[in-house]
């Protein structure tokens, strides 16, 4: 074990993050706490970026209180289950809340566990590590011109001015994008300095200012508050965030003057205090805000354009006079037991107007807990009327594919009893009424009409026809179809008497005269009262056979015979 691990290693850090000059909204959100860094850039609009990078740091901060007794693997494994965690919130929150569709964030987080680092990462919001006086970057940008550099087509130098700098390729969010983060482990030396940012900052500021800046100024908050202020005053038009870790050594681990601090919590996720409160069951602060650096070119044109210059100086005045307000939040069972009632509505608390005139938003007062009462039971009754109304379409819209499905399928059977067809019946040739097919087992026709012929008795041509179905477009084509094909039939057998007639004349031919010709013998014609052609003796046999019917066919001729010869 290396001799850092051996001694006890805390961590002290904190936050500042600002919304920037140019967006309305600050869509960051950071935490600083004795065993956690983390920092997570949203985006994805006004409402989306906010949302997702909160929820990135709700689904960490448990890492606070759990890795304590963890050995470095477990928490590890933790951190990747952690974020693939907030991706699947993220996402199911984006399915249930359509305008917050498109929303992702960044995540890097650091924790120290048993003497080592553990970094987890996603995104291009970075990581920095002081040691020794030299800076390391620790993290690689998951983003567009990165891979560009990593190919060679630009340079660093290139990348800060390239028209798609801001594309990220890995980010948490509803995009089809692999969401498991980098996981890296270090060991921790003593004096370690951490730095986590977003674009924002690491964006303007060369390498080289930051290393500078994280190198000579030894306080925290002070060192995180010149990042950010240079930041905004090189020109950064995004939010700006910052988050710095120290590691300190404690000779005296039992002692009691040990590091100690309440985690900070900054950006978007400051407005879920209680809620982070919760998932630590410890206090958590808010993250002391922006002191100076606001007073920059771009934040006077915007307010110029805003017409509130002096208005914002006067603003900024003020909160530099009075000073960065923290404001703390306890977990849950302290705030029982200082009286204080959690709120379970998820909406707002009702404002009501009291009967001596006065305002009042207090839900512990009667006449507000009243109202807070109806708006909950209105919200249920609003509830139950949209699970019936959706219940009642499910039902009408199983009736409706119902009776459309049955509909089709008397349709379709009514057409199918306009069709009729000659096939085989009990051994004999009958006429249906249908068309020759089945349909889940169900026979769409029937036979109505038998006939004497007996389909043993037919050619096996004939034979393989009817048991596909000669169909026909009516009931009286039909019978005229079998009337030929008994037509056809008594011909047939008329002309294998003539044959079998002739060939018996052959034979005695053949006796009478030994030199005639053995194919004249046989030429016999069909017509004939028995008497041998002129011409026979000469020409080969000719054998007249009936045509094999063709399925479709409106009609036989009695002359269609084909002569074979």
């Amino acid at each position: 074990m290396p001799n850092a691990a051996k001694q006890t290693l805390f961590l002290y850090s904190t936050t500042v993050s600002d919304v920037g000059t140019v967006r309305s909204n600050n869509q960051d959100s950071s935490f600083a706490g004795e065993r956690l860094i983390a920092m997570c850039d949203g985006m994805g609009g006004h409402a989306g970026g906010d949302t997702a990078s909160t929820i990135a740091i709700r689904s960490l901060a448990h890492i606070e209180q759990d890795d304590e007794q963890s050995s470095v693997e477990a928490v590890a494994q933790m951190m990747e289950t952690s974020v693939m965690a907030a991706h699947d919130a993220i996402v199911g929150k984006a399915k249930h809340e359509r305008k917050l569709a498109g929303m992702g964030t960044t995540v890097v987080a650091v924790a120290l566990v048993s003497g080592y680092w553990v970094l987890t990462h996603i995104g291009d919001s970075r990581a920095y590590l002081l040691r020794d006086g030299k800076l390391s970057r620790m993290t690689t940008d998951h983003s567009y011109v990165q891979h560009l550099i990593d190919t060679g087509r630009i340079s660093p130098a290139e990348a800060r001015n390239h028209p798609q700098r801001n594309v990220v390729m890995r980010v948490l969010g509803d995009f089809d994008i692999d969401p498991h983060p980098d996981i890296a482990i270090c060991e921790a030396h003593p004096a370690d300095r951490w730095l986590l940012c977003s674009d924002g900052l690491c964006g303007v500021l060369e390498d080289s200012t930051i290393e500078e800046m994280l190198s000579t100024v030894s306080d925290q908050e002070e060192c995180a508050q010149r990042l950010v202020s240079m930041a905004l005053k090189a020109g950064s038009t995004d939010n700006v965030t910052a988050v710095i870790g120290d590691a300190t050594l404690a000779l005296d681990a039992d002692a009691f003057d040990l590091p100690h601090q309440t985690p900070l919590v900054g950006g978007a996720a400051s407005a879920s205090l209680e809620t982070i409160a919760d998932i630590m069951h410890k206090p958590v602060a808010s993250a002391p805000v922006l002191r100076a650096g606001k007073n920059s070119p771009a934040q006077r044109a915007a307010a110029l354009i805003q017409g509130a210059v002096h208005a914002g100086k006067d603003k900024a005045a003020k909160e530099e006079e009075k000073g960065p307000k923290s404001r703390v939040a306890q977990p849950s069972q302290v705030r029982e037991e200082n009286g204080e009632i959690p709120n379970t509505d998820t909406g707002e608390i009702p404002v009501v107007k009291k009967r001596d005139g006065r305002i009042s938003a207090d839900p512990n007062d009667p006449e507000v807990a009243k109202a807070i009462q109806r708006e909950q039971a209105q919200q249920k009754r609003a509830h139950r009327k949209r699970v019936h109304l959706s219940r009642l379409g499910i039902i009408v819209g199983i009736v409706v594919i119902i009776a459309a499905l049955v509909g089709l399928a008397f349709a379709g059977y009514r057409w199918s009893q306009t069709k009729y067809y000659i096939g085989e019946h009990d051994g004999v040739v009958s006429i249906y009424q249908g068309v020759p097919t089945n349909v889940f087992g169900v026979e769409l026709s029937h036979a109505i009409q038998d006939t004497d012929i007996k389909v043993s008795s037919l050619p096996q041509s004939w034979r393989d026809q009817l048991h596909d179905g000669i169909s026909v477009d009516s009931l009286d084509e039909a019978r005229s179809h079998v009337k030929l094909i008994e037509q056809e039939m008594e011909n047939f057998k008329e002309t294998e008497q003539a044959n079998n007639k002739g060939s018996t004349d052959s034979s005695d031919s053949k006796s009478a005269s030994p030199s005639a010709s053995p194919s004249a013998s046989s030429s016999v014609s069909p017509s004939a009262s028995g008497s041998a052609s002129p011409s026979a003796a000469s020409s080969p046999a000719a054998v007249r056979v009936p045509l094999v019917p063709i399925s479709g066919a409106a009609a036989w001729s009695a002359d269609a015979w084909a002569v074979i010869g």
